[in-house]
């Protein structure tokens, strides 16, 4: 493992994809040069689309401190921003590079001319810019060979699947800001240390939880019951006044005992013990969805490290075997 420990999870794996597609689709696949001198890629540029540029026009000029009023002072700033407007039935516009105009019907909801109407006129809020997701799901790599001894098309989806895999495995490191197989690792263990931290502080939510169930009965238990209970002490322990309040005086022990054992020296009041809870619930519901997020992070981060290690692994033995050739020869 020494030796991939200074591999970019970029430059060498992205050249065997390519590779692997190039074989799938019936192209040439150029001889690569050695291991040792090929060039390292450490950055990937992700080509800038037209409807990009537009949203986040739109997001700075919705944003800004002199926003538009109406409709039309909002076509006047896009304007100003160096867009032509086609007017009609279906507003467009078109930049200073663009070829083809782009219909605000066609983008997505919260940038489309009703919405931005109905967010102008204060009809409705505009709802905040979410950050984009990572859609595509990672499975591990499988073994070519074993798929190629199926026959049939195994073998040739095995080696597609893979070229996938690896790609998204790669992109996902990427994305969680591991280039190297070091960060990879540290990726991993701090997504774990993350979910488990949660996983916890939603346990300990829920232990909190059910401690003020508990509290709330035994509290109006023994509430009802006290006047009983001091009768009941001042009546000398009387077994006549216990057979005739056997109930209530059992009700009220049971509440003492809970008390004892959850180590309550003064009892809280039913109001503070309902707003706690409330909060808790609270608590424990966006912690969760915070939690099954961390999990998933680290499952797909984990799956991406075993692709990149076992791909590593084949292309060093893969190595190996043709110095082995190269000296017997």
């Amino acid at each position: 493992m020494n030796k991939f420990r200074n591999f970019y999870l970029s430059g060498i794996a992205l050249q065997r994809v390519s590779d692997l597609i190039c074989l799938e689709n019936g192209l040439s696949v150029i001889t690569p040069k050695p291991y040792s001198q090929r060039e390292k890629r450490s950055s990937f540029t992700r080509r800038t689309k037209h409807r990009d540029v537009l949203c986040n026009v739109i997001d700075k000029i919705l944003s800004s401190e002199e926003k538009p009023k109406t409709f039309e002072a909002f076509l006047k700033a896009l304007e100003a921003a160096g867009y032509e407007i086609k007017r009609g039935k279906n507003i467009s516009v078109r930049g200073k590079d663009q070829q083809r105009f782009i219909r605000l019907g066609s983008l997505d909801e919260e940038y489309q001319e009703a919405t931005l109407r109905a967010v102008l006129d204060g009809k409705t809020v505009r709802a905040a810019k979410k950050s984009s997701k990572w859609k595509e799901s990672i499975s591990l790599i499988v073994d070519v060979q074993e798929k190629m001894a199926k026959g049939g098309g195994y073998g040739a989806w095995a080696r597609k699947h893979n070229a996938k895999q690896l790609w998204n495995s790669l992109y996902y490191a990427r994305t969680h800001g591991a280039d190297t197989l070091e960060q990879l690792n540290k990726s991993v263990e701090d997504s774990m240390v993350k979910r488990d931290e949660l996983l916890m502080s939603i346990k300990a939510a829920e232990t909190r939880i059910e401690e003020i169930k508990t509290l709330r009965k035994h509290i109006i238990g023994y509430s009802k019951t006290r006047p009983i209970y001091e009768a009941y002490r001042k009546a000398g322990y009387s077994r006549k006044y216990l057979n005739e309040h056997k109930e209530e005086i059992a009700i009220h022990k049971a509440a003492k005992k809970s008390f004892d054992e959850l180590g309550v020296s003064s009892i809280p009041k039913i109001k503070d013990l309902n707003e706690e809870y409330t909060q808790l619930l609270s608590d424990k519901k966006q912690k969760y969805a915070e939690f099954r997020k961390a999990r998933d992070e680290a499952r797909q981060l984990l799956i991406a490290k075993e692709n990149v290690v076992s791909f590593y692994a084949s292309e060093n033995q893969e190595e190996r075997k043709k110095e082995q050739k190269e000296q017997v020869h």
